[in-house]
């Protein structure tokens, strides 16, 4: 009998134990956290963290969770994010935000102790804000002090090429959501070869002296949120060693299409001149240069047509830079990929490849 009391005892505890599991709180991390690591211009406001930027990103390092989840919303319901564990890009996976403020798991059956997970937004740059209200994680977890950040830093300003457009999208270089991948393409391949920060100012259909939409690049550069009118931008957050501009795309298609809303708007009837681009290109130099006093400024374009063999928009680059005589401007064009569409994954790490090759032999970085 005393045997039998003592089972039942131990069966006892145990129930007790797995029902205190059940029933315990996750716990609850605020998206103010100091040791939270956000990357990109992200807006913290009374209620929440704001993602509007492609690739951007944060990162939360814990020790003893099986489960971390996110308490996220979006304003238009079709945002995608990557979740990278421990900086396995292989086994990183695709969620869906959708408008509702709700738990979405980030990971599960953790194992181990310390773990790190990133939160990164692979979608567009396009007016559909996320909201981040928190983390949670399973009962008995902690929050890690994150390591220090990398003192390198890079930052990207483009179009679609950048942002990674139709980077998984093989068949018809679809711009839907669900085909954007930031984190594969080539500016978020390069910020990681060299263990770099990495912020991505860029917005597909974006240009310097024309867009596919009322915005030009020139008009976006200062913002936080790239919607709004007035959201400024504190550039003194973040001061980049290296700056590669990929603009232009846009511009040498719309240019030449005098029906187009935007072609009315900017340019009224008649084509703008070389001199005109030209100079609209310079004037973009001069602004990124007085927010980054120090930084190499590489002036990119490509891979797509604006490089083709006999385009006149690399010479137009040039022009701008020698202009300037900025001994920390240059130029590095990306080779014309010769296929249609936007880069896909194989394409943009091309583009990886001969950018970090340039860095490396420029002596910049190793």
């Amino acid at each position: 009998m005393q045997h039998k009391a003592w089972v039942w005892m131990g069966i006892f505890l145990v129930s007790v134990t797995w029902l205190r599991a059940q029933v315990l709180p996750a716990k609850f991390i605020a998206y103010h956290h100091k040791q939270l690591q956000y990357e990109g211009r992200v807006g913290i406001t009374d209620s929440c963290a704001e993602f509007y930027w492609t690739g951007s990103n944060v990162t939360i390092n814990i020790s003893g969770a099986t489960t971390v989840a996110a308490v996220l919303s979006s304003n238009a319901g079709n945002n995608y994010y990557y979740v990278i564990v421990d900086g396995d890009a292989a086994r990183a996976k695709k969620i869906k935000i959708g408008k509702d403020k709700k738990s979405y798991v980030l990971a599960d059956q953790l194992t181990g102790d310390k773990h790190r997970v990133c939160l990164f937004k692979v979608t567009n740059t396009d007016g559909n804000t996320t909201r981040l209200f928190g983390f949670e994680m399973s009962p008995g977890a902690k929050l890690q002090k994150p390591p220090k950040p990398s003192k390198r830093k890079i930052e990207f300003i483009g179009n679609s090429i950048t942002c990674g457009h139709g980077v998984e999208d093989k068949s018809k270089d679809s711009g839907a959501p669900e085909f954007f991948n930031n984190y594969r393409a080539y500016g978020a391949i390069t910020a990681r070869y060299f263990n770099a920060q990495y912020h991505c100012t860029a917005k597909s259909g974006i240009g310097i002296t024309i867009s596919w939409f009322p915005e030009i690049m020139p008009e976006i550069f200062d913002r936080l949120d790239p919607n709004k009118e007035g959201s400024q931008w504190d550039f003194k957050k973040y001061q980049p060693q290296i700056v590669v501009i990929n603009l232009f795309q846009n511009d040498s298609w719309l240019v030449n299409t005098p029906d187009h809303a935007q072609f009315k708007e900017r340019f009224g009837t008649a084509k703008p001149t070389e001199a005109f681009i030209i100079n609209a290109y310079t004037d973009f130099l001069k602004s990124v240069r007085n927010r980054y006093p120090a930084a190499q400024i590489i002036c990119s374009l490509g891979n797509m047509d604006a490089t083709r063999e006999g385009s006149q928009w690399p010479g137009y680059i040039n022009s701008a830079i020698n202009s300037l005589q900025d001994k920390k401007m240059v130029a590095h064009f990306f080779a014309y990929k010769n296929s249609s569409g936007h880069p896909v994954i194989k394409e943009q790490q091309a583009m990886a490849d001969s950018l970090v090759e340039f860095i490396k032999q420029q002596g910049y970085w190793k």
